[in-house]
C-alpha cells in the first residue's frame, strides 16, 4: 500500500528520518519489487515490514456486492497472508511487521468508549473483516514485533475522507451525515503515519494501539461538518438524510458513516507517541489552509 493516500506520507516520512523504503506493488521497479517476485524469492533483507494495502472500501463509483466485498477481503486479508508467511519463511526475519487495519473492530455505540483492550471484531462485515485481516498477521514464534494499528477516518490533504467532502462544503452545501450524532473518530495523516513510524522506530511497542487523535471521542459526526465549515469559512447548514447515503453507499457501508465509535488511544499514548494534531479545529486548519 506505498503508493496509496497513507502509504505516500509514511513513505515520506520514513525518508525524511533517513530510512530507505521498498515498495511491494503490482510491478516491480526502481525501489519497488512486486508481489509475484516477493512470492518466489521471498522477502528482501529489511529490518520492517508495514501492510498498508487495501481496496478504498467507501469508493462511491463501487456498488457494494459480492464481488466488491470480496476484493476487499482479499485486497486486505490475502495480502497480510502473504506477508505474514513472507516474513514467516525469512532466514533473516525483520526485526518489526506492522499492519494497519480499522477502528470497524469496535461496535458502533453512542455511549461506549472503547480502548485497545475492549472486546469487538464478530458483529457484522466490518468487523469479522478486521478480525481476519489481523488472525493473518498473527506468525506464531516469529522473532519479528508485531504491531496493530487500529486506525478511524483518516484526515489530510489530497485524498481520503476530505477529498470528497471539499466540494460540497465549500459551495456551503455541507453538513452532518444523518443525525449527526453519531460519535466521529478520525485522525490525521501525518499522525496516522508518525503512530507506524514511532512503532517501526520504538523496540519496546507492541501489540494492538488505537490510530486515533485523543480528542476523537469527543467529536461528533455534526461537530466535525461544523468544524470543517468553519475551517473553510462557510455555513453547514443542510444536513445530508440517512437515506440519502443509504443509497449512495448501500446499507452495510453505510453503517460506517450513520453510526461511530468512541475509540481511545491509551496505548498509543502510553507508548510515548506525541500527536501533532491532538483537536480537530487545528487538524483541520492545516488540511484545507
Amino acid at each position: 500500500g506505498g503508493t496509496g493516500f497513507v502509504g505516500r506520507a509514511l513513505t515520506q516520512l520514513l525518508r525524511s528520518r533517513g530510512h530507505e523504503v521498498t515498495h511491494v506493488s503490482r510491478q516491480g521497479g526502481k525501489d519497488r519489487i512486486s508481489w509475484e517476485e516477493l512470492s518466489h524469492s521471498g522477502l528482501p533483507l529489511c529490518d520492517a515490514v508495514v501492510n498498508l494495502a487495501g481496496e478504498n472500501v467507501l469508493n462511491p463509483f463501487r456498488r457494494w456486492g459480492d464481488a466488491f466485498c470480496r476484493e476487499v477481503i482479499s485486497s486486505r486479508v490475502e495480502t497480510t497472508k502473504t506477508l505474514a508467511k513472507a516474513i514467516a519463511d525469512a532466514e533473516q526475519p525483520p526485526r518489526a511487521w506492522v499492519v494497519v487495519t480499522g477502528v470497524g473492530y469496535y461496535r458502533p455505540s453512542p455511549t461506549a468508549e472503547y480502548t485497545e483492550d475492549s472486546p469487538g471484531g464478530d458483529f457484522d462485515f466490518f468487523s469479522r473483516l478486521v478480525s481476519s485481516w489481523e488472525a493473518a498477521a498473527l506468525i506464531p514464534g516469529s522473532p519479528a514485533r508485531g504491531v496493530v494499528v487500529r486506525s478511524g477516518v483518516v484526515l489530510g490533504r489530497g485524498g481520503g475522507a476530505i477529498s470528497q467532502m471539499l466540494w460540497p462544503f465549500r459551495l456551503g452545501l455541507g453538513g452532518p451525515l444523518g443525525s449527526g450524532l453519531q460519535p466521529f473518530p478520525w485522525i490525521h495523516i501525518r499522525d496516522l503515519a508518525g503512530i507506524v513510524c514511532h512503532a517501526l522506530e520504538s523496540e519496546c511497542v507492541q501489540g494492538v494501539l488505537n490510530g486515533v487523535s485523543p480528542s476523537s471521542p469527543a467529536t461528533s459526526n455534526g461537530t466535525f461538518a461544523q468544524e470543517l465549515a468553519a475551517a473553510l469559512g462557510r455555513p453547514a447548514l443542510l444536513p445530508v438524510p440517512a437515506w440519502a447515503v443509504r443509497t449512495v453507499f448501500g446499507a452495510e457501508r453505510a453503517i460506517m458513516l450513520l453510526e461511530g465509535q468512541r475509540v481511545v488511544p491509551k496505548h498509543t499514548l502510553e507508548s510515548g507517541y506525541h500527536f501533532i494534531f491532538p483537536d480537530l479545529s487545528g487538524a483541520l486548519k492545516d488540511i484545507v489552509a
